[in-house]
């Protein structure tokens, strides 16, 4: 058994290869990036790569190479089903309806004229979103028709970047006044931002679709549900003061007491659906306290779930911090699958 593992700073693969070096599992480090990529890979039974939505090379290929590598039978994390529609809401939308998950509704239109006319029945305030996009960026809410309709029109005209400095700068230092980053991790992301410039000159404009979700007033939180396996483990997002979004918010709370189970058997329930091999499911409730899925990732921030206080079983067991290694039980499950 040997697994193939491209690594890069600061994701998931870091950790595997940490847990193939403890567990004297067989690993070999590759480059996804080499021409001759199939070529490292061979020999190997498997292929990990925690590849991101921000990066304009990962965008390009590495759902092509995932997909190509599993037909030729090399086991691959994520693998299809988990990583197909990564950083695509409008295609979760569809996945999420087929298989009856409690999606909070949404609507999606391929021309202006739909839209507008759509504006001009339903209710306000609509949550409008980009296909892609994480931690809340690319959301907006159309408070009224007037908003609606100009972002339809933004939509099916110039059509919007996947990120800006304007909203880089305002979220870092948001997150600088209330505490939880420090003045030099604002000024990293600014240099951040502009080392990795040429992503939105070479990406095109977001346009020529419309996609909205209903609101679900009086959330002053979400609940992030991540199931890998038969695990699963939690955390609680507060809003932004003076805003409706949790992702990205950075103000958590790991008390296990404070996560709704109905959310985990939700996630489980629905997982074995959509077959993937890790997924975050974010939760938030109606009026009634009926939990909803906003959206779904096969990755996630890894230090972020450090201090979780433990994990489910899928028997809807609790297990307080026993051998809580997320990564590693994607490792676990690559190899359970090449047995």
């Amino acid at each position: 058994m040997k697994i193939a593992i491209h690594n890069r700073p600061g994701g998931f693969s870091e950790r595997w290869i940490k847990y193939c070096e403890n567990n004297h599992t067989d690993y070999k480090v590759v480059n996804a990036y080499d021409t001759n990529v199939i070529e490292q890979v061979k020999g190997c039974d498997a292929f990990m790569w925690h590849h991101q939505h921000i990066v304009m090379g990962d965008t390009l290929f590495a759902k092509q190479l995932i997909y190509s590598l599993e037909t030729a039978g090399i086991k691959c994390f994520p693998d299809f089903y988990t990583t197909w529609h990564f950083d695509d809401k409008v295609g979760q939308k569809y996945l999420l309806e087929a298989v009856g998950a409690p999606l909070v509704p949404s609507y999606v239109f391929y021309s202006k004229h739909d839209a507008l006319k759509w504006i001009e029945k339903t209710d306000f305030p609509k949550v409008f979103k980009l296909r892609g996009g994480a931690g809340s960026t690319n959301v907006k809410l159309a408070h009224n028709k007037k908003e609606a309709i100009k972002l339809v029109k933004k939509a099916f005209g110039k059509g919007f970047p996947q990120s800006s400095l304007g909203m880089v700068v305002s979220e870092s230092w948001r997150k600088y006044r209330e505490g939880k980053t420090s003045f030099i991790t604002v000024i990293k992301c600014i240099a951040a931002y502009y080392l990795n410039s040429g992503y939105n000159k070479k990406q095109h404009p977001e346009k020529g679709y419309a996609y909205f979700q209903d609101y679900i007033p009086n959330n002053t939180f979400d609940i992030r549900v991540c199931v890998v396996g038969d695990r699963a483990f939690a955390l609680k997002r507060l809003v932004r003061k003076n805003d409706f979004r949790a992702s990205g918010s950075g103000s958590i709370i790991y008390d296990k007491n404070q996560i709704d189970e109905r959310c985990i058997k939700l996630a489980f329930d629905t997982n074995e659906k959509l077959k993937m091999q890790s997924v975050a499911f974010d939760f938030v409730f109606e009026k009634d306290m009926k939990p909803l899925v906003v959206e779904i990732s096969y990755g996630y921030a890894v230090e972020a779930y450090d201090k979780c206080e433990g994990w489910w079983d899928k028997k809807m067991n609790w297990h307080p911090g026993e051998n809580f290694d997320f990564c590693g039980w994607m490792v676990e499950a690559i190899i359970n699958s090449c047995d």
